[in-house]
């Protein structure tokens, strides 16, 4: 076009920030402003969904001023409102977003569910209830904001609380609180609180769609149980790449790494393969040392459209450092089109002390205390592997160095899911409220005494017992 005007910007500039193209949508404005087209209310609109993704909030301020010039607040404008709302919760700036909230004289359901969505994914819950908690009429967005927002904690607790709420309410949870609360079971191990979801589905006659599957084959797959994560991806009638990913990672977190490549070429088949099933099968590989197999799967990547990132190389890296070809496995660092990332020389490193070569080892860990100087596990494995070979000189060295720069050894962390709580301790840790119990569990796993008989713990929960 020749001389566009503001209504075909603002279909440009609105497009492209709802297909997440922020630079695009900016470079447009500029081309605006080139041309002498004075922005509107729309154009304003796009770009605080642009400041939104790119986490800009100087530039979201700059458009709130724009717009508090323009005086275009008020009941005549809530989308734009909510716009800033929403940029404001995007950066991360729930206090300027709390302030603007209870400025505005008309506030929608999309104005309440921003707020509530938006303290809920940073984590400030308590706020996030507040806010559910004054509105009068709460959709299902409402109620699946607040329940993922605890799920992503595993408060398993107050999830089951809201769920009796809805219930009162005549509100029956969809497939997405479903699959928020499957996919928390699975993040945090709660077998039988995934268990019972999956028995609501089935009692309420609910299809699994391919984001539900998902969720299910992975809680049960990190819990476990390998053949049921399989028979519920063979029911699900259309699946989509997640599903096939997910379930390629089941069958290469049990060891399956041929059963994951037959999966893969299945996949082939039916559906292009994205930037993260790629990840999948090659750590599929690397853990059952799959190697030219690996190394011819990345090397056709090209042939896809995708261009390797960090994390592929990562996979590669650390397919040939398992196997012991360290030499390669530098090769391809030095010849990275980026920079190598802590987990790259992460595994670089594990590799070193698996085959005992001190001389890549005390590269790797150089290069990775550049990264992350307070990080305490690269000097752990260099002095571990020093002390392995019986250089204790070189493994002290190593300890002093992380003193002296004031690096401690993070404790190891164990936790036991009850009641839907996670009660989690370390070793001797006093100050656990039930350090007498735990004291007395680990008393009974060493076979030093009967803790079933004097403790209600085990005799509440028959699982823990039998084990």
């Amino acid at each position: 076009m020749s001389s566009p005007d503001i209504v075909s910007f603002n279909t440009m500039i609105n497009g492209y920030a709802k297909q997440g193209c922020p630079f695009e949508a900016l470079q447009l404005v500029l081309r605006m402003d080139g041309l002498d087209v004075e922005p509107d209310d729309f154009t304003m609109s796009g770009l605080l969904v642009c400041c939104g993704q790119l986490g800009d909030v100087k530039l979201g301020k700059a458009v709130h001023a724009w717009i508090g010039r323009r005086n275009s607040f008020g009941s005549s404008n809530l989308i734009l409102s909510n716009a800033l709302l929403d940029m404001y919760v995007k950066c991360r700036e729930l206090k300027v977003a709390e302030r603007l909230f209870q400025t505005l004289k008309e506030k929608d359901i999309v104005s309440w569910n921003t707020m509530v969505a938006g303290c809920a994914k940073l984590g400030d819950l308590e706020l996030a209830r507040a806010f559910f908690n004054q509105m009068s009429t709460p959709d299902m967005f409402s109620w699946n904001s607040l329940i993922s927002g605890y799920a992503c904690y595993g408060d398993f607790t107050m999830i089951k609380s809201l769920l009796h709420d809805m219930g009162l309410q005549n509100i029956r949870p969809d497939s997405v609180t479903m699959g928020c609360l499957v996919s928390a079971a699975a993040e945090y191990g709660g077998l039988e609180q995934g268990r019972s979801v999956h028995g609501l589905l089935i009692r309420w006659q609910m299809d699994i769609d391919a984001n539900l599957g998902s969720a299910l084959v992975e809680m049960y797959y990190k819990t476990g149980n390998l053949e049921k994560s399989f028979n519920i991806f063979k029911t699900v009638t259309r699946k989509d790449v997640t599903l096939w990913t997910t379930m390629i990672n089941a069958f290469a977190f049990h060891g399956y790494g041929s059963k994951a490549l037959e999966l893969f070429s299945k996949m082939k088949e039916e559906l292009i393969p994205n930037e993260i099933t790629f990840i999948a099968v090659l750590a599929a590989c690397s853990h059952c040392g799959l190697v030219d197999q690996g190394i011819k799967i990345f090397n056709c990547m090209a042939s896809y459209g995708i261009e390797p990132g960090a994390e592929h190389y990562g996979c590669l890296v650390d397919l040939l450092g398992r196997s012991g070809r360290l030499g390669e496995a530098k090769l391809v660092i030095e010849r990275m089109p980026m920079k190598p990332t802590r987990s790259i020389w992460g595994a670089i490193l594990n590799a070193c002390q698996s085959h005992g070569d001190e001389e890549i080892a005390e590269k790797a860990l150089t290069e990775l205390l550049k990264l992350e100087p307070d990080d305490d596990g690269g000097y752990m494995l260099l002095s571990n592997m020093y002390a392995a070979e019986g250089k204790w000189c070189n493994s002290n060295e190593i300890r002093e160095a992380m003193g002296s720069k004031g690096v401690k050894k993070t404790a190891g962390c164990s936790s036991l899911v009850v009641d839907g709580i996670t009660h989690s301790f370390v070793a001797a840790d006093k100050k656990h409220p039930r350090w007498v119990e735990v004291r007395s569990i680990t008393n009974f796993l060493k076979g030093e005494m009967d803790v079933k008989a004097d403790f209600p713990l085990f005799s509440m929960h028959p699982s823990l017992s039998s084990d």
